[in-house]
């Protein structure tokens, strides 16, 4: 009778599969049919016409033969196209696609079937999404079908991965944990736009009851994503002092965006902290700057500098791209993306909205990458590493940030990318109650944004400009107009005792110095001097350019300057004329008061960084209205001191230790002199309680000796989150350890799963690339 049973059970779901493909097969076939009668220049006819019988099977043929050849040879033209850059990518789909439907047209007896290739195009399009339609309605339909089809493709998944399945069958073992990174969402406009109903899944997780709770945290001063995500990831964000910054010994400009640099931070973090990163054990890292040590990589900047097999920066695009139904609706809502943007820009401008920037260009195309692109692959990466029960999934999605730099952080275009985002955040929830194993969901940002005007749009000249002016450099003729460039340079003439403008001008007998290096993270400015060696000083800087610092400190669009005296050591100048000593800076009083509680243990932190530049410069900061002056071209914006930018957020199960708690247990990071504020401040301290959280999941993480690493990692060296607090011998591991490539192996010490080697990749979940 079981016998029996079990074999009516797989036909009856053999049935039903076939049925559904029979489903879909007809949908198909029927809008085949209507486009024929929509679109004059495609044709399911004979030249002298056809019965409605023969038109109808001549459309259920070509259905048929595309069907087919989606599911077959889309794949393989996918895969093969991985060096197509992700942008090119999303345009061939329509052509791709659109050259399927004509072969199969060709593919229609005695040759019913034409159309032109543009026309081609637009039908496939529109089979390819109905197709998919009714595919994903029929398995919701079917909870039974649909519940069958995610156990067995997370069987699959788990096969390949080598994870052991639990001994019922059912969701065993602990559970694992997903990370998910709103990049640039403060935690003001996150509280705002759940209670306004904008983010109704993340307003569910903060119900009474919901059981998960929301607490702000603050992040460094260099408030960005590749300060606070290297910290978060990797422990360490030690001598990054800014998203882009000048090292005099190498004449360098490391970029936190840029591939080469994002490998060389994280290899420095690593070798730092003797730690491969959070997601050591069974990880994976989802359009992230940094690995943190995961073995399943998507979208990770840092991986893009890496070459050699599994390592092309396009390769698991694979993974979301090779279905035709997949690349389709991306591709459509691409090009819907670029369209919005074109409107948005179009009506900010004939609404003469301020403050605004320009967004033209390549801008709108960048942005869709962002919002549809990047958000849709690591949304899937993501639910694919739950299916395969992963331990731990660290994902970022972007799409805010992107919006919220040109549009606004409080704007209505920005306020509709959170509106998706909930969604995308809604299907991972529901994903979760399907697979092999529970999940706890973490939501966390890596910093906010300050919303205001420019710098170059308030004073009508960028920092560059001013310093130049300062420094008595020529500076750009619309420069040259602005109040701020005219006492600039007036300053200089009368602190080298030249005449003032409109008067004879004498030659500087001195040969000219090399220009100085001006470079700008957010309301963050860096100024270095080259061909001063090692850090200038003031004194430095004032025999060269006596009314610089001044003509900086003084301006109106400027906070406060961080350089060091001879005399006196590091001193904060401010509009004031004030001079005051790093060591004596305090929250309460003086040029950071306000600029608010860490202030001053935040700049002190920074000082102390190798690569600290000559001259830091943060933007004035209006506390009524939350508004600072970017330095680049952004009217909502992040990098320095200053409003929303410095208070992201983190909300957590209330199942796990609160943040506090767990801070409280972990290794203390470096905290310079002072007293630190309450609560949890820098991305450091995040990484320890992400840390302690997925060891009381999953247990203890023990690093492994590693022969031949240049972080020469030894077994007496604690590190948060190793021996020091588990008490766990290093040499008790029972797997050799995998290859680390600039990453530190670790593994669970109460796990049987093997710890797999760093650089190895599985095609079908993995996309390592460039972030948008």
């Amino acid at each position: 009778m079981r016998w029996n049973g079990v074999n009516d059970e797989r036909w009856r779901r053999a049935g039903g599969a076939v049925l559904r493909v029979i489903a879909v097969w007809a949908v198909s076939t029927l809008t085949m049919l209507a486009l024929a009668g929509i679109l004059p220049d495609f044709r399911l006819q004979a030249e002298d016409g056809d019965t409605i019988t023969r038109t109808a099977f001549t459309a259920a043929w070509g259905a048929g033969a595309f069907g087919l050849l989606s599911a077959l040879v889309w794949p393989v033209l996918v895969r093969a196209l991985l060096i197509v850059p992700a942008l090119v990518l999303g345009a061939l789909v329509f052509f791709l696609n659109g050259s399927l439907l004509l072969i199969a047209l060709r593919l229609i007896p005695d040759g019913r079937g034409d159309a032109n290739p543009e026309t081609a195009v637009v039908v496939a399009a529109v089979m390819s999404a109905v197709a998919s339609a009714a595919s994903t309605a029929l398995a919701v339909r079917d909870d039974d079908a649909y519940r069958r089809r995610l156990s067995r493709l997370a069987d699959r998944r788990r096969r390949r991965s080598g994870t052991p399945r639990s001994a019922d069958g059912g969701r065993g073992g602990p559970p694992g944990i997903v990370f998910v990174q709103l990049d640039g969402v403060g935690h003001d406009v996150l509280e705002q736009a759940a209670a306004d109903g904008l983010m109704p899944t993340v307003a569910g997780l903060l119900a009474d009851g919901a059981g998960h709770r929301l607490t702000p945290w603050t992040t460094d001063w260099s408030s960005q994503t590749g300060a606070s995500q290297l910290g978060i990831l990797h422990g360490s964000n030690f001598d990054v002092p800014a998203f882009r910054w000048f090292e005099k010994e190498t004449g360098t400009v490391m970029v936190s965006s840029r591939p080469a640099s994002a490998l060389e931070l994280q290899r420095r973090a690593i070798a730092r902290t003797h730690d491969g990163g959070l997601l050591t054990v069974d990880g994976a890292s989802r359009g992230n700057l940094f690995s943190g040590g995961a073995d399943q990589l998507a979208l990770v900047l840092s991986m893009a500098a890496r070459r050699g097999k599994g390592r092309r920066s396009r390769a698991g695009y694979f993974a979301y791209f090779s279905d035709p139904a997949n690349a389709v609706r991306t591709a459509l809502s691409f090009v819907a993306e670029v369209g919005r943007e074109i409107c948005q820009s179009v009506r900010a401008r004939v609404r003469k909205e301020s403050p605004r920037v320009k967004r033209g260009g390549l801008y709108p195309f960048i942005r869709a990458f962002a919002t549809v692109v990047e958000r849709d692959v690591v949304v899937a990466a993501v639910i694919g590493d739950m299916f395969a029960g992963r331990t731990a999934v660290y994902a970022d999605l972007v799409a805010y940030d992107e919006v919220a730099h040109h549009s606004g952080p409080h704007s209505r275009d920005a306020e509709k990318v959170l509106t998706r985002l909930d969604r995308s955040l809604g299907l991972i929830l529901k994903i979760a109650d399907h697979t092999p194993r529970d999940y706890r969901i973490v939501l966390l940002s890596d910093h906010g944004q300050s919303p205001g005007e420019t710098f170059a749009g308030q004073y009508g000249l960028t920092l560059k400009d001013l310093v130049r002016a300062g420094c008595g450099l020529p500076v750009p003729r619309r420069a040259q107009r602005t109040r701020s460039a005219s006492e600039a340079r007036d300053a200089v003439r009368i602190a080298l005792h030249r005449p003032v403008a409109g008067e004879q001008e004498a030659e500087h007998p001195e040969a000219e110095p090399s220009d100085p290096v001006v470079l700008a993270s957010g309301n963050l400015g860096l100024l270095s001097f080259p061909d001063i060696e090692g850090r200038a000083t003031r004194e430095q800087i004032d025999h060269r350019y006596p009314a610089l610092l001044g003509t900086l400190a003084a301006h109106p669009g400027i906070g406060f300057l961080l350089v060091r005296s001879r005399r006196h050591g590091s001193v904060v100048l401010d509009r004031g004329g004030a001079e005051i000593p790093v060591a004596e800076l305090t929250d309460g009083e003086g040029p950071l008061a306000v600029f608010g509680p860490g202030a001053a243990d935040a700049v002190r932190r920074t000082d102390g960084f190798p690569h600290v530049a000559d001259v830091m410069v943060n933007s004035m900061y209006d506390p009524g209205t939350g508004g600072v002056h970017a330095f680049e071209e952004q009217i909502g914006s992040h990098g320095g001191l200053g409003g929303e930018q410095s208070r992201p957020f983190l909300l957590w199960p209330r199942t796990l230790t609160d943040p506090l708690d767990a801070l409280a247990a972990e290794t203390p990071r470096e905290a310079p002199a002072g007293i630190r504020p309450p609560g949890l401040v820098g991305a450091e301290a995040v990484h320890g309680v992400l840390a302690r959280w997925l060891r009381e999941l999953s247990g203890p993480q023990v690093p492994l000796r590693q022969e031949g690493f240049t972080g020469a990692m030894r077994a007496d060296v604690p590190f948060p989150g190793g021996p020091a607090d588990t008490g766990v011998p290093v040499g008790r591991a029972e797997a050799p350890a995998r290859r680390a490539d600039a990453e530190v192996p670790v593994r669970r010490a109460d796990t049987e799963a093997p710890v797999r080697r760093a650089d190895a990749q599985d095609s079908g979940d993995a996309v390592s690339g460039p972030r948008g």
